[in-house]
């Protein structure tokens, strides 16, 4: 009966979406106003192409934001060695820039269509993937009901699944395994996630770990990095980075607190949704600081007190000017953010304890020693102070940091072999027509 009560309650939603479709564009609006959308680029949204389809096999990649666009970076190189074809779905216009940069034309992007019946079935129609690969977290229902029935394999790697999530799953399980089961494997990030998946009904589940591990490191213009550092000099520094909404004002009162203790400090604060940092500038001015923000270019002179990181793609610039990183979305937010990155650009890390989506990587870093979580801003205050005036300390974070990351590479060999009976045949068949095509011509 329940399974009944499932595919029932999974059949209303695929009709409401479909019946709510055509009002949808005032969201799409008030989006596109806020900047949250590409305004020349919104059809996509609806999964109106903006590309044609190239001949071959394709594999469809989504992945949500910039996270998830740069952890499966290193999976999408291997597809395009193959020479299999890619559409690349993003959810935001930041990540879309990081797809940008970092793949040029080697992929094709598009916006990914909204999980509404006839925005899905136009995107699938056009691009007719022979494989979808998600990253992460993305269960979105009418995507996976709908590739479900076109019998396209689809994928979840670096599957990761949060304790909110799992819990609102346990109470519809039989929900659950009306989604799950038209997964054709799930690569989970850490041994909780995996069998969290299990026990929400998908099978096969292997674990990889992380992929964001194995990826390169963040780019610099070296040029920028090098101005930035002579105009900083031998200041003492630390950055907030991937702040959420009120972290900004703590870093800020950091400042005010540590700025006599340590003359000359410069902090370095970057908040995770650039499109913000017009309120955080106010916020910052309102304690009395005086910020430089990059975008505008503004010189960081001894009598700056933070440089405000309000670009796009950047965050390797930022943590490269400074050995000490606090990773927000963890003092006012839940969840956290990668902490990954930072210990693999040499940072000592910090961060509040509110990081139940990337535990794993955290339990890593903090038992080996390159990471620690402070309760509040007053502890982070006193954490930054300690290690601003204790060398060794800090340089050991640094190191600890640097080797639990290289402790923990491999995810992407271990999500390849994972996907190698699903990548292998494309791979085939892109040889054997592009060999007929070389002879054709």
């Amino acid at each position: 009966m329940s399974e009944i009560w499932a595919r029932a309650i999974l059949a209303t939603y695929r009709w409401a979406g479909a019946a709510a479709y055509p009002l949808i564009g005032g969201y799409i609006g008030w989006r596109v106003n806020k900047g949250k959308e590409d305004r020349a680029r919104r059809h996509e949204r609806y999964g109106r192409p903006s590309r044609p389809r190239p001949a071959g096999p394709l594999v469809w990649v989504h992945a949500a934001s910039v996270g998830e666009t740069v952890a499966v970076l290193g999976l999408i190189e291997h597809l395009l060695s193959g020479g299999i074809n890619i559409v690349l779905t993003t959810g935001t216009v930041t990540s879309a820039s990081v797809a940008s940069e970092r793949l040029g034309e080697r992929v094709i992007h598009q916006y990914v269509p909204l999980d509404l019946k006839p925005a899905v079935n136009r995107f699938l129609n056009h691009w007719r993937p022979d494989l979808a690969i998600m990253a992460e977290s993305e269960i979105w229902p009418m995507t996976i009901l709908e590739l479900g029935a076109r019998r396209i394999p689809q994928v979840l790697v670096n599957g990761r699944m949060s304790d909110r999530s799992f819990e609102n799953w346990r109470k519809r399980p039989y929900l659950a395994e009306a989604l799950f089961e038209n997964l054709s494997h799930v690569v989970a990030q850490s041994e909780v996630d995996g069998e969290r998946f299990r026990k929400l009904g998908s099978r096969p589940v292997t674990v990889s770990g992380n992929l964001k591990v194995d990826t390169a490191l963040p780019p610099v213009e070296e040029d920028a990095l090098a101005s930035l550092r002579e105009a900083i000099g031998d200041r003492p520094t630390w950055a907030a980075v991937s702040t959420h909404e009120g972290e900004e004002t703590i870093a800020g009162e950091v400042h005010q607190k540590l700025k006599r203790r340590h003359p000359g400090l410069l902090s370095i604060i970057v908040p995770r949704h650039p499109e913000r940092c017009e309120v955080v500038k106010a916020a910052l001015e309102e304690l009395g600081l005086k910020v430089a923000t990059r975008t505008s270019k503004d010189p960081v002179g001894a009598d700056v007190d933070v440089l405000l990181g309000d670009t796009i793609g950047e965050m390797g610039l930022y943590l490269r000017l400074t050995e000490i990183a606090f990773v927000g979305r963890s003092l006012t937010g839940e969840g956290g953010q990668n902490p990954l990155e930072p210990a693999m650009l040499d940072t000592a890390v910090l961060s509040g304890a509110n990081v139940q989506n990337f535990r794993d990587s955290y339990r890593k870093l903090i038992s080996g020693g390159g990471a620690r979580l402070v309760r509040d801003g007053q502890m982070l205050a006193g954490a930054v102070n300690f290690l601003l005036n204790n060398e060794e300390k800090r340089k050991g974070m640094m190191a600890a940091g640097h080797a639990t990351v290289a402790e923990m590479s491999g995810a992407l060999t271990r999500t390849v072999s994972a996907l190698e009976p699903f990548i292998h045949p494309l791979i085939l068949q892109s040889r054997l027509e592009g060999n007929h095509r070389d002879g054709e011509l």
